[in-house]
């Protein structure tokens, strides 16, 4: 199994200025073999692969405009070559985008594959030599990669990856099943009852972040004031980001700490941020990046994370008689089911119930097929079993059609 921890680098001086150099060669390569990449499938229809790119590094050091390749470890100039080969693969597979050309002021890395060592307050890199390093957590086994980050608020970071040689926990759905419903409102609702607020990070730093991005556009273009500028922005997004990530870790180990198998739906997200009234409130929850915490936690400690079909009507679904109503809008937050007469039924924990059981269904039958058949028409001269929903404390035979 293997295990990541991320932790703090102080570099001296000097070693920040031999970073720099290795940042500036590792993104030159990355960019000069994407460029030559697009330039060959243009000329003649085909694509380079990783191993003919890594090739041409040793051609690029002979010349005398890109001799200065040789003063970085020449494997972390390779990793770049890998990484974007890598990223092709991603790419035809419909796993990511299209590579993009990296530039000087975003984020920086670069990646050691082997020969780092983990010492007594610091780790040791070839060509650097010893980096001074909070080291909070270690794991036991060999040491795999480390990948060296840069962020746009200067600071340094080094990810560890060990591999401590055990197989895999093996999932197993024996347990508590959970299921859950993802809102703006309150960010996380549970099948049995409970509700999480949304904390809203980046409403409460609006202000804040809108002020010194306005002290940016004023500043003149290369001056030195406006990289002091671009700074303090880049560490009020670095804060909301900060406290964005703590919150996602601390509900997502509450969850699976308390159940064997977590169900949620596959949420269209490209799709629902295009309602421009919620885009901002939508990408502020951050529920993408929510799940996978979720999901790499389960697979970690054996669970099962599962999701149902994004086409589930789990909100329009009556969790007591499975009447499926046919329109239930967002201002409707609790709602009377005209079928079984159930008074008061929430939306989320309604939702998340559904959810549930859906899971349930779906790991006994051994598919992921849904049992829902939608809103299907009956023969004519039959009453429909779809029925509209009627809001909570509404007249019920006034929307029974």
């Amino acid at each position: 199994m293997r295990n990541v921890v991320k932790v703090r680098l102080y570099p001296t001086l000097e070693q920040k200025l031999s970073l720099a150099k290795a940042f500036g060669s590792c993104r030159f390569i990355w960019n000069y073999c994407l460029a030559e990449n697009n330039r060959i499938y243009k000329e003649t229809g085909k694509g380079i692969s990783a191993i003919a790119m890594k090739k041409w590094i040793p051609q690029l050091k002979k010349k005398e405009d890109t001799e200065w390749l040789k003063e970085t470890y020449s494997q972390c100039l390779q990793s770049s070559v890998i990484n974007l080969g890598i990223a092709f693969k991603n790419f035809f597979e419909k796993r990511g985008g299209y590579p993009r050309f990296k530039s000087r002021y975003g984020k920086q890395s670069l990646q050691y594959p082997q020969n780092v060592k983990v010492i007594d307050t610091g780790l040791y890199f070839p060509k650097m030599g010893k980096v001074k390093a909070n080291l909070h957590r270690l794991f036991d086994g060999e040491l795999k990669t480390v990948t060296i980050s840069k962020t746009k608020t200067n600071k340094y970071y080094a990810s560890l990856l060990f591999d401590d040689g055990l197989p895999e926990v093996n999932p197993s759905s024996n347990g508590k099943v959970l299921g859950i419903d993802l809102g703006i409102s309150s960010y996380c609702i549970t099948s049995d009852g409970s509700k999480y607020d949304n904390p809203r990070h980046f409403k409460k730093h609006e202000a804040n972040l809108k002020r010194k991005q306005r002290k940016l556009s004023r500043k003149q273009k290369g001056s030195n004031s406006r990289n002091k500028a671009r700074r303090l922005v880049a560490r009020a997004h670095e804060k909301i980001g900060n406290a964005r990530q703590d919150f996602w870790h601390k509900l997502s180990r509450k969850l699976v700490d308390k159940s064997q198998v977590i169900v949620c739906e596959d949420l269209n997200i490209k799709g629902l941020v295009r309602n421009h009234k919620l885009a901002k409130a939508i990408n502020d929850c951050g529920w993408g990046m929510f799940l996978n915490f979720l999901e790499y936690k389960c697979q970690k400690e054996g669970k099962v994370f599962l999701q149902i079909d994004r086409f589930f009507p789990s909100s329009k679904t009556c969790n007591h008689c499975l009447n499926v109503v046919d329109s239930l809008p967002l201002d409707i937050r609790t709602w009377d089911c005209p079928s079984c007469h159930a008074q008061g039924i929430d939306r989320d924990v309604n939702a998340a119930r559904n959810c549930r059981d859906e899971g349930i269904r779906i790991l006994s039958c051994g598919t992921r097929d849904t049992a829902n058949g939608g809103n299907v028409r009956q023969r004519r001269g039959r009453k429909s079993t779809v029925l509209d929903a009627v809001a909570h404390g509404a007249n019920p035979a006034a929307r029974v059609e």
